[in-house]
């Protein structure tokens, strides 16, 4: 199979030259545009996951060989997310080439954060079938590497730890309120505001809701720990 011009690129980008074109082909193609006689890219992603998983797991542990297990699983936690591979996937320009429907490019399909992490994993799961775990593992660290070297010495998400913040101080949850959603259905903006029950409150905008909560969660937990 001869693989179009912004394939190959998009090959030499990855570092990994496909004996099969056909597992890259699959791996970036959603199920908005598959048919029966063209797969889709989801049982690629189920596979992708678990190799991720494997090398994370044990990247992490090597990095670290006197972490506990309490500090190791929020590190692999941060590292497997689907913001990660998501984020990982623009570094590589994933959505240039990513195969889906009509609907799915009308509403910003290329730039969604789901589609892309899935797309990130499916693209790890056609090397490991390509050229073996060794490829994969190779693949994933080259690409992830400074940031199993900078992942935080505790990479709870943010939310999580104002919460125990808050409990170790023997105060209520924390609270998450929408101020307000702007700009379009397909590129919205959230702004949230997260607030403790003794007053203290920051806000944050982001393109999905979680994100904003995050986000907000990181400012209001900076904001009582300075």
């Amino acid at each position: 199979m001869k693989l179009a011009r912004d394939i190959k690129e998009f090959e030499t980008r990855l570092g990994h030259s496909f004996a099969d074109p056909g597992l890259l082909i699959r791996a970036l193609t959603h199920a908005s545009i598959s048919s029966p006689t063209r797969g889709d890219n989801q049982r690629l992603e189920f596979l992708g996951d678990r190799v991720l998983g494997l090398v994370m797991a044990e990247a992490v542990l090597d990095h670290d060989p006197e972490a506990s297990e309490g500090q190791l699983a929020p590190r692999f936690n941060a590292l497997v997310r689907k913001e990660t591979c998501a984020e990982i996937a623009r570094e590589i320009d994933i959505g240039a080439v990513l195969k889906i429907g009509r609907s799915e490019m009308m509403t910003g399909g290329r730039r969604k954060t789901a589609l892309l992490g899935d797309a990130m994993e499916a693209v790890i799961a056609a090397v490991y079938l390509d050229g073996g775990f060794s490829a994969a593992r190779d693949l994933i660290l080259s690409l992830w590497g400074k940031r199993i070297k900078t992942v935080d010495t505790d990479a709870r998400d943010a939310k999580t730890a104002l919460q125990e913040w808050a409990q170790a101080r023997k105060l209520p949850p924390p609270g998450y309120n929408e101020l307000k959603r702007e700009g379009p259905d397909h590129a919205p903006v959230f702004t949230i505001e997260a607030r403790l029950a003794t007053g203290e409150a920051a806000r944050a905008a982001a393109n999905s809701k979680r994100a904003a909560e995050q986000a907000a969660a990181k400012a209001l937990l900076d904001k009582v720990e300075t």
